[in-house]
């Protein structure tokens, strides 16, 4: 005996991933979390019993529902969910995911469209934040097809406009966690930020790198993981969130120069391995160190710490820009508004099926199925 769940398969950005109606999962998190390691597959380095694609970019969750804030259309719950291990992580958001949070909420109902742009306030409950999403709806419906290209995707499809608010201390509740610009660790000069996504972030060349290197040159360098996963334990006990063996927040970021036109080059690590492009959380992270002053980007970046400005990062794959909002540029910055295109696509729907033995038969379930 199978159990059927509701399920949406979705390209959110450089993302990918199932996006399901939190009315269709347990509400005890223990059995929900147990529901989506077996729905991805995990653990299991190939996820071949689940859906799940077997890199970090395609093992995650959206989770989508009523709101619980008044200035809210829908809450936004993402999970990360381990490869390799028996593990779903709810502390961290995804903005590539939330690239298709608008689309799926219009379409299933739990927002109507209207008739050239809709704008859907998302509630990212991993975060406690406030997401603009704009999503093109003529006519009433969600439009996929368009010209607008991102680094990471092949081809083109229509934009979806993001704007993030209440993104200063998503976890720790502080622009600048441990209090300084600059922590040394290990050896190595680190800022500790909490901009949209807690992070750890240094000059590449303190590590060795010239922070131009590709993914697949930097996975393939074991030394520098264990010596950037010592630095980032002890940062994360600095920061106030304790010991993260095991948690992928925070997250790891290596910066340089530009080597094109760009304001400054971002290596992003989600932790354990190279992004093959940029996460847009910790895009915003990372343009906000680059107009800071005193942290560990002064001097690399081509910023003009205007009160707004675009913040152009190149990444292995190519660039992202921010439109970064802020008011001041020292310690109290505070990040008014971060802004960025993205694009999404629905590739498919229907239901997906786990044992019914992993649901135990706990609150709502959907309709059983033989399979």
């Amino acid at each position: 005996m199978q159990t059927r769940i509701p399920c949406v398969m979705m390209r959110g950005g450089t993302s990918k991933g199932p996006y399901l109606l939190m009315r269709d999962l347990p509400s005890e998190p223990e059995i929900r979390d147990r529901v989506l390691l077996s729905l991805m597959g995990s653990p299991d380095l190939r996820q071949i019993d689940g859906i799940g694609g077997a890199d970090p970019l395609t093992s995650k969750v959206a989770m989508v529902g009523p709101p619980t804030r008044a200035d809210a259309d829908v809450d936004y719950l993402f999970a990360q969910v381990s490869i390799e291990r028996a593990h779903v992580d709810t502390e961290p958001t995804c903005g590539n995911i939330l690239s298709g949070i608008g689309a799926f909420a219009i379409e299933a109902g739990l927002v109507p469209a209207g008739d050239g742009t809709t704008t859907v306030m998302v509630h990212n409950v991993n975060t406690r934040s406030l997401i603009e999403s704009v999503v093109r709806t003529p006519g009433g419906r969600v439009e996929y097809e368009g010209d607008t290209a991102i680094d990471g995707v092949p081809g083109t499809a229509a934009p979806v406009l993001l704007n993030f608010m209440d993104v200063v201390g998503s976890k720790t509740g502080a622009l600048l966690p441990t209090g300084r610009a600059i922590d040394e660790i290990d050896g190595v000069e680190a800022t500790c930020l909490d901009v949209a996504m807690p992070m750890v972030i240094m000059r590449a060349r303190d590590l060795g790198k010239t922070g131009q290197e590709s993914k697949a040159e930097l996975d393939e360098d074991a030394a520098l993981f264990e010596r950037m996963e010592g630095i980032r334990r002890t940062a994360a006990e600095r920061m106030g969130l304790g010991d993260v063996g095991g948690k992928v927040v925070p997250k790891l970021g290596l910066l340089a120069e530009p080597a094109a036109a760009g304001a400054i080059t971002s290596r992003y690590f989600v932790p354990h391995k190279t992004h093959a492009a940029h996460a847009v959380s910790g895009a915003i992270c990372v343009a906000s160190c680059a107009v800071l002053e005193g942290s560990v980007a002064d001097g690399l970046g081509r910023v003009s710490r205007q009160p707004k400005e675009t913040i152009t990062i190149e990444h292995p794959s190519g660039t992202i820009d921010v439109v970064l909002e802020v008011r001041g540029h020292d310690a109290g910055m505070d990040v008014v508004r971060a802004g960025t295109v993205r694009t999404c696509r629905r590739l498919f729907e229907g239901n997906v099926l786990i044992p019914a033995s992993v649901w135990s038969g706990q609150g709502h379930a959907p309709a059983a199925a033989t399979g």
